[in-house]
């Protein structure tokens, strides 16, 4: 995958450009995720030192847990990331990627407490939870 992406939300107010290699794409099936945004979260992450955001005055966080907060596009309303509060990375919603992206699936996480009106059968792996690798707010 090519070592630079830029991106944005709907209206442009908010752009960022990323470097190095992203990750492939975590679905997250947690009722917050699909409270804000209607269905689940496709999301890739980098390091907090690997992006760059302008536009960043036009992005409101909201803390929906002790544990992370998310960013959303105060003009259009765009979901833009989830940052977790004890982390040096930011997960960045894969569908604000300018094409070609190169990204991948990964995995599903949270699938225990997915939506009822769906199944998940692409064939990728599936934690209850989170990933045995990363932490989980319930820890």
């Amino acid at each position: 995958m090519d070592d630079t992406h830029s991106g944005s939300c709907l209206c442009g107010t908010v752009r960022f450009k990323t470097r190095g290699v992203l990750r492939g794409v975590v679905y997250c099936h947690c009722s917050q995720c699909r409270k804000q945004s209607g269905h689940f979260y496709a999301a890739t992450n980098v390091p907090n030192a690997d992006i760059t955001i302008a536009g960043a005055e036009s992005i409101t966080w909201y803390e929906a847990s002790s544990f992370a907060r998310r960013g959303f596009c105060k003009t259009c309303g765009s979901l833009l990331f989830w940052k977790p509060q004890d982390d040096e990375y930011v997960s960045i919603l894969a569908g604000l990627f300018d094409k070609p992206t190169g990204l991948q699936g990964q995995c599903h996480i949270f699938v225990g407490d997915k939506g009822d009106y769906y199944t998940i059968d692409d064939g990728l792996p599936q934690f209850e939870k989170s990933t045995p690798s990363s932490r989980s707010p319930d820890e």
